[in-house]
């Protein structure tokens, strides 16, 4: 997307139902309740992708997350944002299952606010990853195990979504 032009995200209700539309980073400074999307990748030897979000981004730089996330567009459904996102900052494709969703607000840095209905995608893939570094510093595979403990010990630097998603050992099963 062109850095220039302005990103709307979806206002939801409580029960995920579409209320409005309104500027991403209005959304950020309001808290405002909004739909999201993150993606985990898995290789064969069940080893979970991360990247480390580009330093520069608006919120969260610097910080390990999962593979990708964002927000779909007006329209656009979340599987097809998950995938386009998948595309677009790891440069991946693979056959992605939302296999739950949760609700989460955090204060973040740069004074925002996530306030997300967070829908979950899972998929495998042994493909090299051909990150976009506007939005990925780096990326590496690791071990469920060590992800868990590494968010224990050093919470600091992981995203507060993908600290949330791990401690509820939803995503765990396929460890």
């Amino acid at each position: 997307m062109n850095k220039n032009t302005l990103e709307y995200v979806i206002l939801v209700g409580k029960n995920d139902n579409e209320t409005n539309r309104v500027e991403k980073m209005e959304a950020h400074r309001k808290g405002l309740l909004h739909r999201a999307i993150s993606v985990f990748i898995c290789n064969s030897k069940s080893e979970w992708l991360l990247q480390k979000r580009a330093t520069g981004k608006y919120h969260s730089g610097g910080l390990w997350s999962n593979t990708c996330c964002s927000h779909p567009f007006p329209g656009e459904t979340n599987e097809d944002a998950a995938n386009r996102r998948l595309s677009e900052e790891m440069g991946l494709k693979a056959n992605l299952k939302e296999i739950f969703q949760f609700t989460y607000k955090a204060k973040l840095d740069n004074q925002l606010t996530e306030y997300e209905i967070d829908h979950v995608f899972l998929g495998v893939t042994d493909e090299i990853p051909v990150h976009d570094p506007n939005e990925v510093d780096e990326w590496k595979y690791v071990n469920y195990d060590f992800l868990k403990n590494d968010i224990k010990a050093s919470p600091e630097k992981y995203t507060e979504w993908l600290k949330k998603i791990i401690a509820m050992e939803k995503v765990s099963l396929i460890k």
